[in-house]
């Protein structure tokens, strides 16, 4: 598995080619701004390695308490934190909870010092109208969010498969399940011929006698 270093060119190193690409599909500076910004913050700051104390985890500084329910709620490297979509899906689900958790004690404090007027009725509806009235500038964060975290987990895999192909060859390539299967069966054909290795031995035995 590459280093946070080397996670940490690989986004660098991709982010004028996705800029590039996103400005020639859009046309679109803002559009492209977005896309790239949330390339960089999903492969620095918002990637699948937020399950484990990794230097992603680190960059949030004293902020990362945050990600402790998260990292204890999965398992390294599983579906939920490296998978395509659903990885980024469940971390913009999780982090849009603890903000959403942290404004409401915020402007519950404000109502009990009556230093505002804030209702979650009115927050409700300020979510909603963003939602609705910038929903192709959210989309476009979220491609960025997701081309950042799967950079990083495409180089997990690749470093993982070049490492299991280095010590097993291209049979390292197959799923685990067939590698089992096929261990399972050399290890029964290796018992059945050392039985009958066995047989053919006790009865050479018994007819010399």
């Amino acid at each position: 598995m590459p280093s946070g270093q080397t996670h940490d060119r690989i986004t660098l190193w991709a982010l004028p080619f996705v800029a590039g690409a996103t400005f020639v599909q859009t046309k679109s500076g803002n559009l492209t701004l977005l896309v790239a910004g949330g390339f960089m913050f999903g492969g620095l700051m918002f990637g699948p390695d937020l399950d484990i104390y990794s230097r992603q985890y680190q960059r949030w500084g004293l902020l990362r308490w945050i990600w402790i329910p998260y990292q204890k709620s999965l398992r390294h490297r599983s579906f939920l934190s490296h998978g395509p979509i659903i990885g980024t899906t469940l971390r913009v689900i999780y982090l849009s909870g603890v903000v959403g958790i942290l404004v409401i004690l915020g402007t519950v404090v404000a109502q009990m010092l009556g230093n505002g007027d804030w209702s979650r009725q009115i927050l409700s509806e300020i979510v909603g109208r963003s939602l609705l009235n910038h929903s192709l500038e959210l989309l476009a964060l979220f491609l960025g969010l997701e081309l950042g975290a799967m950079s990083h987990s495409l180089s997990d895999w690749g470093g993982s498969a070049y490492k299991r192909v280095q010590k097993q060859g291209i049979q390292g390539l197959l799923p685990r399940a067939k590698m089992k299967k096929r261990k399972a069966t050399t290890r029964s054909s290796r018992r059945t011929k050392s039985l009958g290795s066995k047989g053919s031995k006790g009865t050479r035995g018994k007819s010399s006698k």
